[in-house]
């Protein structure tokens, strides 16, 4: 156990620091399946969401909302231990707020854990009454589609006004979604965020993900199909899997098209010149989907609510594209190049339809680094679908759409272990990755995805060579493909939000690490070198972006600032301690400097490298003096010296924000 003394003369601490309390500390490697995904029924699920609209008044007064903000529901995810992470929308005075959306994490007992917020800032006093006319926001959006080189634009629905939030500063503005068809015929669902006060834009993003330049694909062998029917008469209707049926549109670019049926339950081929080939593969990649998200998160189809999405093929003539569209709710293959190639392999149905997964859960903007993720997700997820079937015909493998040939010489459209393989993706975070598309920006965490699961440097996996550096030249030990999936959707479904960058996402998966494993666990220094191995944040939980280690005389500093978010925030500042062996002293002298405008909405501990904690100072709504600063003396006899050392501080009350400005460690 810690125990903690204030030492004479600190200042501006709390003078009645608890004594500590030690939690047991969790097994390295050993799942803690109280927070693995609750495997829930529809109606399960249904209850969880009527009672979250029952309370989400009380929920909007909790977290500080103002009068004229209201929460929408839009999910409840739960995990085993009955710890409940809702999703929420939110309106203002009427409005839809883009960026409002936010998580709350309510243990069993009904304690809020901690918000996530898309964004930070105070949403307060927004003037309704628009300036410009819907009519000019429209022309706006259709000008902007043209310039984009889409055809045949037309707004798919009257402009609608907002509250846009998602870029920090709340603004009345209109949003136009523009129909018609992108340049290289895909289907256009263009966002168009205009100014309602200027005219000016200020924001667009595609709805409509794609994996751009997939063909020539090759087939997933002989397997099994579930299909609907008797006799001589059968369906692509998966009646297992929410009744998912795959249609063929024999090269039309609207509607459904129409459901292949047979009268021998024997479909296709292995031909490009049957169309029953493609449907066959389309068929057997969204079951493989399904299964894959099913038996591996407990994740009930798309949405998480057992409702079957549904399959297009042969779309287009020589569309050399497949797409998601999440208003159909629906899958669409091209036939490829002169209509011989259909995109139907493995990977590209799991990446496609992970999409959907990500419109339903975090709705990842398809723009900027959060647009780089949301790609990622779909590579990351569609790679686990490969590995999940076990097809003999397709190994699994840590490329993308190495089937299809696209580049004609037999190379993958991309590579997870060395991204720039392809000649465009990032290997690693850098200012301006948002600035690139979001196919080559995805290369980050797709990178940071192989490092997880399998490592740094050069390795031979089913058959497949492959050689991944890292931004430090340092090496990254894997912690193995399963788990790295389950920390990303854990991630994916409970932390990030619609604006997540690549920072949150770091923050996200060790967070998702932590509950998994424990955050003493190999597996979370895993996600710490992993993400520092593509310049994300630093090793073993650094403080952003360095670890400046032992300045000397046993005196360990951490200089790095680091936000507080405000209400039901956590932050961490970690300091490295090496060179000094055997147990700490019992006179650990601790140091802090927070900056913050209200000290009282603070909880700040030590945590020892075991995960052992000592609290420092207490919250106190009475305490409404600035700042915390002071020095401590911990008891520390019983935790190892050596480690990973961290300041956590919790903001506990909404409206005043802060940061660490630095903190050190002295070993006497």
């Amino acid at each position: 156990m810690l125990s903690v003394a204030v030492q004479t003369g600190a200042a501006s601490a709390d003078s009645n620091a608890a004594a500590a309390h030690q939690r047991p500390i969790p097994l390295v490697g050993k799942v803690d399946t109280g927070a693995l995904p609750a495997k829930l029924t529809p109606s399960q699920r249904a209850e969880l969401i009527r009672d979250a609209n029952a309370t989400k008044a009380d929920t909007a007064k909790d977290l500080g909302l103002g009068a004229k903000e209201k929460l929408v529901v839009k999910d409840v995810v739960q995990d085993r231990d009955g710890t409940a992470h809702t999703r929420y929308e939110r309106t203002y005075d009427g409005l839809p707020v883009l960026g409002g959306d936010l998580v709350v994490d309510t243990a069993k007992s009904g304690k809020t854990n901690g918000v996530t917020r898309a964004v930070s800032t105070k949403l307060r006093n927004v003037d309704t009454t628009a300036t410009v006319k819907p009519a000019a926001a429209e022309k706006k959006a259709l000008s902007l589609a043209a310039d984009a080189g889409s055809k045949k634009t037309t707004a798919d629905r009257a402009p609608r006004k907002v509250v846009w939030m998602a870029q920090g500063k709340p603004t009345l503005a209109y949003e136009t979604v523009v129909g018609g068809l992108q340049d290289d015929g895909t289907p256009n669902q263009l966002h168009v965020v205009t100014d309602a006060a200027t005219g000016k834009k200020i924001y667009q993003w595609q709805a409509i993900e794609n994996a751009t330049g997939t063909g020539n694909t090759r087939y997933s062998g002989t397997v099994s199909l579930s299909t609907s029917g008797s006799g001589s008469s059968y369906s692509l209707n998966d009646t297992v899997r929410g009744g998912h049926k795959t249609y063929n549109l024999n090269h039309g670019t609207s509607g459904t098209g129409s459901l292949f049926t047979d009268s021998d339950n024997v479909w296709g081929d292995g031909t490009n010149s049957n169309t029953q080939t493609a449907a066959a593969d389309a068929h057997y990649g969204a079951a493989e989907t399904w299964d894959f998200y099913k038996n591996t998160f407990g994740r009930n189809g798309i949405r998480g609510d057992g409702v079957a999405a549904y399959s297009r093929v042969h779309y287009g003539n020589s569309y050399v594209n497949a797409f998601w569209d999440d208003s159909c709710f629906c899958m669409t293959y091209g036939d490829g190049s002169g209509n011989n190639d259909p995109l139907t392999a493995l990977d590209v149905a799991g990446h496609e339809m992970s999409h959907g997964v990500t419109a339903a859960t975090a709705g990842l903007n398809y723009s900027g680094e959060s647009g780089g993720l949301n790609e990622a997700t779909s590579d990351i997820f569609g790679t686990g679908v490969e590995w999940y079937a076990n097809n003999s015909s397709d190994k699994g493998d840590y490329l993308i759409g190495e089937k299809i040939d696209i580049n004609g010489d037999g190379t993958p459209l991309r590579y997870m272990d060395q991204p720039s393989k392809d000649g465009g993706s990032a290997d690693y975070w850098s200012s301006g990755v948002g600035n690139e598309d979001v196919h080559y920006s995805s290369g980050v965490a797709n990178h940071f995805f192989y490092l997880l699961s399998e490592g740094s440097g050069s390795k031979v996996i089913n058959g497949v060579s492959y050689n991944s550096p890292t931004s430090d030249g340092l090496p990254v030990t894997g912690i193995g493909r399963d788990k790295a999936l389950q920390i990303w959707y854990k991630a994916l479904t409970e932390q990030f939000t619609s604006t997540t960058n690549y920072a949150s996402a770091r923050t996200g998966t060790l967070a998702a690490a932590a509950a998994l494993y424990g955050s003493s666990s190999a597996e979370y220094k895993g996600v710490e070198n992993a993400w520092a191995g593509v310049n994300v944040g630093s090793r073993d939980g650094g403080g952003d972006p360095g670890d400046p280690g032992d300045p000397g005389n046993g005196t360990f500093e951490n200089s790095n600032n680091v936000n507080i978010p405000d209400g039901y925030g956590s932050a961490a500042s970690n300091i490295s301690v090496t060179g000094i062996s055997g147990a700490a002293p019992s006179n650990l002298q601790v140091s802090v400097d927070i900056r913050h405008t209200y000290r009282g909405d603070l909880v700040v501990d030590l945590v020892a490298p075991n995960g052992a904690y000592a609290r420092l100072k207490d919250s106190s709504p009475t305490d409404s003096a600035d700042n915390v600063t002071g020095t401590w003396t911990v008891d520390a006899s019983s935790v190892a010296a050596a480690g990973t050392w961290k300041l956590r501080v919790q903001d506990v009350y909404t409206g005043d924000t802060g940061y660490i400005n630095d903190w050190k460690l002295v070993f006497p």
